[in-house]
C-alpha cells in the first residue's frame, strides 16, 4: 500500500429540513387549525481515528465527504427524519487542519476518537410553532439552515514510542528488522526506505514498545532536500530518538563524524523541539571490524563528537547488542511514564475536605 501522510478533502454537512406549512382537514373538526411539523436536523461529519487505517492514501480517490440533508417537516405535525451523520475513518495521530487559514482544528491521536469537523444544518419550523392568540391560522414556515462546508487539510504523524534517526544505509531499516516483526525493504544501496515503517518491540509478555523508522535523512532536509522534509515531522511523537551511526560508512569521503553532525545540523534546524528530545548514540556494523578494534574505534568516534549521552555498539544485521539496547529502552520509557505520573499527581489539586 502507498504511504500517504498528507491530504486535502471537502466534507459537507447535510442542510437542515424545512418545516411544513399545513392544516387539519378532518371532517367533523371544523377549524382544525394549523399542523405543520418541524423539519430534521441536517447530519454532521466526523472524523474517527480508526486502528486497521494507517495511511490517508485512500482520500487521494475520494476527497468530497457529504452527511445527509434533513428531511422536510410533514402534516399532522409529523417531523422530518434527521440526516445521517457521516463518519470518516482516518489513522490515529491525524492532525486537522482548516485548508484556508491554516487553523488547527484538532488532533486525533487514539483509537476512536471522534472530531467534529462540519456540524449539520439546524431545523425548521413548521407553522404549529408559529400559532398564537392573534394569529390562529399561520401560513409561515421556516426553512432549515444550511451545513457547513469545509476544507480541510490532514496531516498524519505516526505515533511511536522510539524514532529511527540517520543517514541513508545507516542500518535503521536492519534494526527494525531485528527486534520487531516489521519487515521494511533492506539493501545495499541508500533509500531503500521511502516511507514510515512501524514495529512493536517486545521485551517480555506484558512490555512492549513501538518504534519507528524514516526515510534516511541528508544534509539540507529540513529546507526539502531528499525525504527528509516530508518525514522528519513523524519523530517529533516520539519520547526518545535513536541516533544510528554506520561505524564504517556507504560514502567512501564520508566518515561517521561527519555524517553524525550532518544530521545534527538538521534537526536544530528543522525544530528545537526534535533537538531538546532524548536521544542515544548507537554505533551500527560493528562486525565489519575486527573484535579487538570495535572499542577503540566506537570511542573515537565518541570523543570526536564530545558526546555525553549513552552510547550502544551493535551490529543489527549479526543481531549483536540489539536485545541490551531494547532492555535499556524498555526501561528509560517505564521511568519515563513514572516520572509524568508522578508529576501529574503533584499537579492535580487535593480534594476538599
Amino acid at each position: 500500500m502507498r504511504f500517504v501522510d498528507e491530504a486535502v478533502i471537502r466534507v459537507e454537512a447535510g442542510d437542515g429540513g424545512s418545516g411544513k406549512a399545513a392544516f387539519r382537514r378532518e371532517k367533523y373538526i371544523p377549524l382544525g387549525g394549523p399542523n405543520g411539523g418541524d423539519g430534521g436536523d441536517g447530519g454532521s461529519v466526523y472524523l474517527v481515528a480508526t486502528e486497521n487505517v494507517n495511511t490517508l492514501v485512500d482520500f487521494r480517490y475520494q476527497s468530497v465527504h457529504r452527511a445527509q440533508r434533513g428531511e422536510n417537516g410533514g402534516s399532522q405535525d409529523c417531523t422530518g427524519k434527521k440526516g445521517e451523520d457521516c463518519f470518516v475513518p482516518v489513522p490515529p495521530g491525524t492532525i486537522v487542519y482548516e485548508a484556508n487559514t491554516g487553523e488547527k482544528i484538532g488532533d486525533l491521536t487514539t483509537a476512536g476518537q471522534q472530531l467534529l469537523v462540519a456540524k449539520g444544518g439546524f431545523h425548521g419550523l413548521g407553522n404549529t410553532r408559529f400559532k398564537s392568540s392573534i394569529n390562529r391560522a399561520p401560513q409561515q414556515f421556516s426553512k432549515g439552515s444550511a451545513g457547513e462546508h469545509r476544507m480541510l487539510r490532514l496531516e498524519l504523524m505516526v505515533i511511536a514510542d522510539v524514532g529511527l534517526l540517520g543517514m541513508p544505509n545507516a542500518g535503521k531499516s536492519s534494526l527494525i528488522r531485528a527486534v520487531s516483526s516489521a519487515r521494511p525493504k533492506v539493501a545495499d544501496y541508500p533509500f531503500t526506505t521511502l516511507h514510515p515503517n512501524l514495529g512493536v518491540v517486545r521485551v517480555d509478555d506484558l512490555r512492549s514498545f513501538v518504534i519507528a523508522d524514516i526515510p534516511g535523512v541528508i544534509e539540507g532536509a529540513a529546507e526539502g532536500a531528499g525525504l527528509g522534509l516530508q518525514f522528519l515531522k513523524h519523530l517529533s511523537r516520539t519520547g526518545l530518538l535513536l541516533h544510528i551511526i554506520d561505524i564504517a560508512p556507504y560514502e567512501s569521503d564520508e566518515t561517521p563524524v561527519s555524517a553524525a553532525k550532518k544530521i545534527i545540523h538538521e534537526l536544530e534546524k528543522w525544530s528545537d523541539e526534535l533537538v531538546g528530545k532524548p536521544r542515544w548514540l548507537v554505533l551500527n556494523k560493528i562486525d565489519q571490524l575486527p573484535e579487538d578494534e570495535v572499542e577503540q574505534h566506537c570511542q573515537a568516534i565518541v570523543d570526536e563528537l564530545g558526546w555525553t549521552g549513552p552510547v550502544f555498539h551493535i551490529s543489527a544485521l549479526k543481531n549483536t547488542g540489539t536485545q541490551a539496547l531494547m532492555y535499556a529502552i524498555m526501561d528509560f520509557l517505564e521511568q519515563q511514564k513514572r516520572l509524568a505520573q508522578e508529576a501529574s499527581t503533584q499537579e492535580s489539586p487535593r480534594e476538599p475536605f
